[in-house]
């Protein structure tokens, strides 16, 4: 009996591009840039994420490209890879819970309004210090490290705790390197990617 694939806590759903259902492996060629999407959601009011994961002909798992949701409110993802090898690519879509955006979220309306002030800095402190923990050693470890102490340091100001939250180079770390949490994966796709006459050789056969 075949098995079912699980679907995870996050749905990632109708993956593009496919061709016969992941049978035959979409086209490119070298060089071309592609656009991956899905359908990504979750029940809730919780923020989640989306990326793109490909590995290489040689099987090499490469830089996880960000996507973005393509029109608000539509739960399409997509993001824009370049190839640039020619082979047998594969691509898998990763969606996943996004804490630190949901904290924020939440701080941002709950300190404005005073509430449980305490409580909300702590819950970011300790939400910051897990991100340093999976950040890569180094300054970008140190950003994050220095933003929760911040934010767990009782004796600065509400203003100042929060504000460390949200510099823009804590952003550009979590950016690269986000606390992700539930993360589940499609299904691996094939990508073939030809040499760059075989686009013209195409057209040649069409007309």
């Amino acid at each position: 009996m075949k098995s079912t694939r699980a679907i995870g806590r996050i749905p990632v759903r109708d993956v593009e591009p496919r061709v016969e259902c992941g049978r035959r492996p979409a086209k490119a060629v070298i060089g071309e840039t592609v656009r991956i999407s899905a359908t990504v959601f979750r029940e809730g009011h919780d923020v989640i994420g989306a990326n793109v994961v490909l590995k290489n002909p040689d099987g090499d798992r490469g830089p996880w490209t960000p996507m973005r949701e393509l029109a608000p409110g539509t739960d399409r993802w997509g993001a824009d890879v370049t190839l640039d090898a020619m082979g047998r690519w594969t691509y898998t879509v990763e969606a996943w819970s996004d804490p630190i955006a949901t904290w924020r979220r939440h701080a941002d309306v709950k300190i404005p309004a005073g509430i449980d002030l305490g409580l909300v800095l702590e819950e970011g402190g300790r939400l910051y210090e897990r991100a340093a923990a999976r950040a890569p050693r180094g300054p970008e470890r140190t950003l994050l490290r220095d933003a929760a102490k911040k934010l767990l340091d009782d004796s600065a100001s509400v203003a100042e705790r929060h504000a460390a939250a949200l510099a823009p180079e804590v952003d550009a770390v979590l950016a690269r390197h986000p606390l992700r949490e539930l993360v589940t994966a499609s299904e691996p796709l094939p990508l073939l990617v030809e040499r760059e006459r075989a686009l013209y050789g195409a057209w040649y056969e069409f007309f």
